[in-house]
């Protein structure tokens, strides 16, 4: 995992990265089996998106963070919760105990892990028969909107891969046939995301290939992502449409 990507940006993570859509919150705490008080260790957990999601229904949750600014962040907003447990671990090394979790998820982060060693420490820390949930927040590129947006990102970004990069051809059947064993269950949850102009471009700066403002570029950067809000908004709100897409399954 890019341990630095990051740096210095956990603030603007925490304000301007979506929550999880209620029925996939639901849907890991009925179907999936998750429970009050069962223990779920968050990798690459970041400023405590997810984590926070998963205390607010009562489970017990070690978040593994190797990022010193965003696991600060999560630390002081999620101090509160008794059953918060801060670690500064990698998802190939994420210093719990064996056996310690009945869950694994991993949230926005998958892709930047080394997939043979994160599977191998997801057995390592898993109870028998735990399952580990990868989850992405992904923007509909069917939208016109998404694809303005795209192609100012690879226009002004040379790190810009793609929207949600981290799924490997859009989460296409047998993606993760080398991480997961028997197969995974794939989910995909309706979580349109409604943005003002700061959070906008907030939501734009918080992805780890944005323009820095040391860029010579930055201003032409921020105008254009301007315009496309004037263009797309409405009363001063503009609508993204945004899916979650879940995979679940044994390693």
């Amino acid at each position: 995992m890019n341990e630095a990507r990051f740096d210095g940006m956990g603030k603007e993570y925490s304000q301007f990265r979506p929550c999880y859509p209620d029925a996939f919150m639901d849907y890991l705490y009925s179907d999936i089996g998750m429970a009050e008080c069962g223990a779920v260790a968050d990798i690459g957990s970041g400023t405590g998106i997810l984590t926070k999601q998963l205390l607010l229904k009562g489970s017990r949750v070690y978040a593994v963070e190797p990022n010193d600014s965003m696991r600060a962040v999560a630390e002081d907003d999620l101090k509160a919760f008794t059953y918060f447990y801060s670690y500064n671990g990698t998802a190939e090394d994420t210093g719990l105990l064996d056996g310690c979790v009945d869950f694994v998820t991993a949230a926005q982060a998958f892709h930047w892990f080394d997939r043979r060693r994160f599977k191998a420490e997801c057995g390592r820390i898993l109870k028998p028969g735990g399952k580990v949930i990868l989850v992405w927040n992904r923007r509909d590129e069917s939208s016109v909107l998404v694809q303005e947006t795209d192609i100012i990102h690879k226009e002004y970004c040379p790190d810009f891969k793609g929207f949600s990069g981290g799924m490997r051809g859009a989460g296409n059947a047998g993606e993760f046939n080398d991480f997961f064993v028997n197969g995974y269950e794939a989910k995909v949850f309706e979580n349109g995301l409604e943005y003002t102009e700061q959070g906008f471009i907030g939501r734009n700066l918080s992805a780890s290939y944005a323009l820095k403002e040391d860029n010579p570029r930055y201003a032409d950067y921020i105008r254009e992502l301007k315009a496309v809000f004037a263009n797309h908004s409405k009363d001063g709100i503009l609508v993204m449409p945004n899916q979650t897409h879940s995979f679940t399954g044994n390693v």
